[in-house]
């Protein structure tokens, strides 16, 4: 499998392979070769379906029915290739050859790349395409920058300050607590802060203990196993306790959610009820949900438990059997490479439940959870020794 984006004949060319034969798209109109005008290029692929769009005019076209993976097993290059022997000869319409230019702002699956000398793992003969100190984004958020004898300075718009535009005017005088994340509010002229796991208050100013956490939305816990090595993971088991009174939401999900590579295991609710989708390195995430109990705005506990068997997964709801199901009789792969990451409520502040599960699960989870045991472990997790946001003390009242 491959995917590469080149240009050819003065037109952007992007081909891909997902196992069975070779689709091309072709840009209807040719870049700028003047050397002075920068080109927003997307492209990628969805499923089967390819897409490339070059200054806002977009084509699409689909591959063959049944192949919807990209599985390449290879280093990510641009600009070039250290061997010409890594390049697949369907890949390039002519004999391979390395780009002349300048390229910025590579975002890969929602992450930028940091192209800088230390960021990758590797490259040759690449220099500084803006040549002055300016570089590219040094101002944030739209600020303009302006070469100076002692450096540069930046030009903000009206709602942010700082040396380069990276505070709100909003929260330029904030009273956040420790470790907490100022939110500005434009509309009210005002801010909020986000606490950081173990404070409360307004101002994040009150520390907290709890064995219950709180999730009120917008809250995540993410909690490292420090166990990870010894793990057998072709085992994996985790339980926990939970409430809630609403009808979507991710309660937990075991994998580093960076991109589609990673591994799974997530519990949350959809529809009112129990969903656990599984993914053991195929990319095909295998959901399964039972129906039969409504889990939401009853105020009672539930206690749930996931098993994974190699690649047989068991899922108890209140001690109860629910689901069965083998997800790959054939086992391809049998092992949940989870990381040592888990995932409690939902994710990092601006990172939307929806897009990092891809629409498995929709929201983050707004209730209670409490005795997470992970594996055969004899302690329950400390959640609140963990890394989080915007979760309270859930022991008393609602």
């Amino acid at each position: 499998d491959f995917l590469c984006i080149s240009l050819v004949n003065g037109f952007i060319q992007l081909r891909y392979n997902l196992g069975d034969k070779t689709v091309t798209l072709q840009t209807f109109q040719k870049v700028h070769t003047n050397g002075n005008t920068w080109h927003s290029l997307k492209a990628g692929r969805v499923g089967n379906e390819g897409y490339v769009d070059l200054d806002g005019i977009n084509i699409t076209q689909k591959a063959s029915p049944g192949m919807n993976a990209l599985d390449t097993h290879t280093d990510f290059f641009v600009g070039g290739v250290s061997s010409l022997n890594l390049v697949n000869s369907m890949a390039v319409e002519n004999e391979p050859t390395g780009f002349t230019g300048c390229i910025r702002e590579i975002v890969i699956n929602n992450r930028e790349l940091k192209l800088t000398v230390t960021d990758p793992k590797g490259g040759a003969n690449v220099g500084d395409c803006d040549g002055t100190v300016c570089g590219y984004t040094v101002c944030k958020n739209n600020g303009t920058c302006q070469v100076e004898h002692s450096g540069f300075s930046c030009s903000c718009p009206h709602e942010w300050t700082g040396s380069t535009c990276e505070q709100s005017i909003h929260c330029s005088q904030n009273r956040c607590g420790s470790q907490a994340l100022c939110i500005p509010q434009p509309t009210s002229f005002s801010y909020i802060c986000v606490c950081a796991l173990g404070w409360s208050g307004k101002y994040c100013d009150s520390k907290i203990q709890f064995f219950i956490a709180k999730f009120i939305g917008n809250s995540y816990i993410k909690y490292t196993d420090p166990y990870y090595g010894k793990r057998d993971l072709q085992y994996s088991r985790i339980s926990l306790n939970f409430t809630t009174n609403q009808t979507e939401g991710l309660i937990v999900w075991m994998g580093k959610g960076e991109d589609e590579d990673n591994d799974f295991l997530a519990i949350g609710l959809a529809n009112r009820t129990l969903k656990v989708v599984v993914n053991l390195g195929e990319r095909i995430s295998v959901p399964l949900t039972h129906s039969k109990y409504s889990i939401c705005c009853d105020e009672r506990w539930h206690f749930v438990t996931v098993v994974q068997n190699q690649t047989c997964i068991k899922v108890y709801l209140d001690e109860e059997l629910i689901l069965f199901e083998d997800i790959d009789p054939h086992r391809k792969y049998t092992a949940l490479n989870y990381g040592g990451i888990c995932y409690f409520g939902g994710f990092e502040i601006g990172r939307k439940v929806n897009i990092v599960t891809t629409g498995l699960f929709q929201k983050e989870f707004i209730g209670k959870i409490k005795d997470v045991v992970l594996f055969q472990d004899s302690k329950k997790v400390q959640l609140m020794k963990a890394e989080g946001y915007n979760v309270y003390n859930g022991n008393y009242g609602n």
